[in-house]
């Protein structure tokens, strides 16, 4: 049996219920999907009575869990990975559009969404088990007091469903705090009206001094002009994507 490792973030899911309502939650019969952090395969094999998947990949950076999964799982659709998903080129395996489902280790979670955007035009959807916290942060609206820099950069690419909360009492070992289901459907978006780059620095820049208001915030990237502009007596948190797709055009144009 697999030990699971607290240097890894890891808790394994052991209720059958809940994991047949995250494989549930997979929207429009994906063919290609990827499962990060699988441990013992509890998804594993739920996805695999899937009809509609044709690929499923596998990727953890334990070596105990993909080698109990090499034994225990033998399917032509399955392709194993050992690997740190933070490090690995998902180009090298995916030549088109596919899902990321997983119980998704507690301590990456945040870098693993920065992951999903950096690969946005592959990545369909997203369906998966986080901290509720963290899970509460990306789907809240703008002027929550939880919104932040990963609800407005995810909000921007896709649309966000808070799923279900799910108890402590599910994993093995039960973590310290609750945790959630959600699902991130890629929206229309290709393309932002300003440059990509300086909008995510905008947003970060916006929200690493949350409690000033956009005008302080963001004075280094402020022109003479532009400094008197109304919207930067408003706080970040009171911006939507839009809101703020349109002041990085502003300050891009100077």
């Amino acid at each position: 049996m697999v030990r699971p490792k607290k240097h890894l973030g890891q808790h394994f899911l052991k209720d059958q219920n809940i994991a047949d309502k995250i494989v549930g939650t997979l929207e429009g019969s994906p063919a290609n999907v990827c499962e990060l952090g699988p441990g013992t395969g509890v998804l594993t094999k739920l996805l695999l009575q899937q009809a509609s998947i044709e690929n499923l990949t596998l990727i953890d950076v334990d070596e105990e869990s993909i080698e109990y999964l090499k034994t225990h799982f033998n399917d032509e659709r399955l392709t194993i990975i050992q690997a740190d998903f933070l490090k690995f080129d998902l180009t090298k395996i995916f030549r088109e559009g596919f899902s990321l489902i997983g119980n998704f280790p507690y301590n990456i979670s945040s870098q693993v969404f920065f992951k999903v955007l950096e690969n946005r035009m592959l990545i369909q959807q997203v369906v998966c088990m986080i901290q509720k916290e963290v899970a509460e942060r990306i789907a809240a609206p703008p002027g929550n007091k939880t919104y932040g820099i990963l609800s407005v950069l995810l909000q921007t690419w896709y649309d966000v469903s808070y799923c279900f909360t799910v108890n402590e009492g599910v994993f093995f070992p039960p973590p310290n705090v609750k945790s959630a289901v959600i699902r991130l459907s890629r929206n229309n978006t290709d393309r932002l009206s300003c440059n990509e780059g300086l909008f995510f620095r905008v947003v970060k820049a916006a929200f690493g001094q949350r409690r000033k208001t956009l005008r302080n915030a963001l004075r280094p990237m402020l022109t003479p002009e532009l400094i008197q502009l109304p919207v930067l007596d408003k706080r970040a948190e009171q911006l939507d994507k839009f809101q703020f797709e349109e002041l990085t055009q502003l300050i891009e144009n100077g």
